[in-house]
């Protein structure tokens, strides 16, 4: 797993949970990974979605951030951008997108030379790869799941960032091969039927649903904070 540098991108996402450890943001995704290891008391879970029911709702900002806390506790994390259609996670951690998930699912590249180490301790990314004609037929392969069995002997917690519900089947595929959803809505944004929507497709796909992450709601302060919650 080699580290590669990147020239920043406009497209990056501010890691608040790195630049800004101390701020009440970084503190709000510090509980929601403790409510996340407080749900696994019974069966433990490794392999996470991140989803959301429709775009720019915060979904690809709150795994990222989700994933560098979760490796601020020592563990080894992975992330990985499953976004086949329009992945960003190579802006927002700087690493390479000429080869990732779907290179491997297509038997393409080896794990050892596609996984990329981040510069946050302990935390390894797994880009998109080159965008594919059929994106949920690879995710739904046999090769995703023996890909994700693979992975989770060498990670212990694994933090995927999916498309939105209500648009395509993605979110649905992985969230049945996967432990646990956490599924995020934004305050004056997302709309309430979709969500609505959107919940009961997962439901129906047996997602196991970790909780809804509330973004862009505003305190008494008037400063924005992420909540977490069933």
């Amino acid at each position: 797993m080699a580290r590669n540098n990147v020239k920043p991108n406009t497209k990056q996402r501010d890691l608040i949970t790195n630049t800004k450890k101390n701020s009440p943001i970084s503190e709000q995704y510090r509980i929601i990974r403790t409510n996340i290891q407080f749900a696994s008391v019974d069966k433990e879970i490794k392999t996470i979605i991140v989803t959301s029911a429709g775009p720019g709702e915060g979904k690809s900002t709150t795994s990222a951030n989700l994933a560098v806390v979760m490796a601020q506790t020592g563990k080894k994390v992975l992330y990985i951008d499953s976004d086949l259609r329009k992945p960003t996670g190579h802006y927002t951690f700087e690493v390479l997108n000429t080869r990732g998930l779907t290179s491997l699912l297509t038997k393409q590249e080896e794990i050892v030379d596609t996984i990329q180490q981040s510069k946050i301790e302990n935390l390894f990314i797994l880009p998109s790869g080159p965008i594919p004609p059929n994106p949920a037929e690879l995710l739904n392969s046999k090769a995703m799941v023996e890909l994700l069995e693979h992975l989770k002997t060498e990670f212990d917690t694994i933090i995927i960032d999916t498309p939105p519900v209500v648009a395509v089947t993605d979110a649905q595929i992985l969230s049945s091969k996967c432990d646990g959803t956490v599924f995020v809505v934004s305050c004056g944004k997302t709309n309430r039927e979709h969500a609505v929507k959107a919940k009961e497709l997962l439901t129906k796909s047996n997602a196991n649903i970790l909780g809804i992450v509330v973004n862009n709601k505003k305190d008494a302060g008037n400063s924005y904070y992420y909540y977490y919650g069933e």
